[in-house]
């Protein structure tokens, strides 16, 4: 396994949930950190006791994404790893409520912000061959289930083609890609259900440190090593 004191991480949507304790794990775990999200509090609060940097982004604009991108590369000097946990839901998940401004949104961030993440990262990877990316997915992104949503899942499938598809690409310039699939995770996503989600239930799923040990792990591995998709999940759901 590599020492991951080595590592230049940049971590996208690493305000809250598995990007935030990704981003912690990481940190203690002695790798240089940047994070960025939409709001700069939640990236502070992230930080907070660490050396971790932040710069707030807005993945569905190429060009708020590239700066941010050339920003982390002034920060860190390179990128090598990639990790994006940005995503969002919404309440109306069925084709009957959901309206086309919502499909909109989540497309624009959960689909077209990851492609602008790869697409901003991607050369100086390819150039100095070597990499790795991880695309934080879903299990909606393996099964269309109506738990996720109409425009989520699609917004996850899509995810999961363009890195399948990139990952084949990028192979011969020694750049890895990793697709993870978590099933119910205790994140700030699950204000989004359409029903209240009980205590009960979110202490019995997987939590966001669950998702980040799985991620160092895979950070920690020889760079001979490809794991293209990874679904992990509590052992209390069902697997769709």
């Amino acid at each position: 396994m590599q020492d991951l004191s080595k590592f230049n991480v940049v971590i996208v949507g690493g305000g809250t949930g598995m990007g935030r304790a990704i981003a912690r794990a990481l940190a203690h775990a002695g790798a240089r950190v940047a994070i960025g999200g939409r709001r700069q509090q939640p990236l502070d609060e992230t930080a907070e006791g660490t050396s971790i940097a932040t710069k707030t982004i807005d993945v569905a604009s190429r060009e708020d994404t590239n700066a941010f991108f050339q920003w982390a590369t002034d920060q860190l000097g390179r990128i090598d790893v990639m990790i994006n946990a940005a995503g969002v839901n919404i309440k109306n998940r069925s084709m009957a409520e959901m309206d086309p401004e919502q499909w909109d949104q989540v497309l624009a961030i959960n689909a077209t912000g990851a492609y602008n993440c790869l697409h901003a990262v991607l050369p100086a990877m390819r150039a100095r061959r070597e990499g790795l990316i991880i695309n934080v997915s879903s299990i909606a992104g393996k099964r269309a289930i109506a738990l996720g949503g109409i425009a989520y899942s699609a917004s996850k499938f899509a995810m999961t083609a363009l890195s399948t598809c990139v990952a084949n690409e990028v192979a011969a310039d020694g750049v890895r890609v990793t697709n993870v699939y978590p099933g119910e995770v205790n994140t700030p996503l699950l204000e989004q259900r359409p029903a209240p989600v009980s205590e009960e239930h979110k202490q019995r799923i997987l939590q966001p440190e669950h998702v980040a040990e799985l991620v160092v792990s895979l950070i920690a591995l020889p760079t001979a090593v490809h794991i293209p998709e990874l679904v992990v999940k509590p052992l209390s759901q069902g697997w769709y």
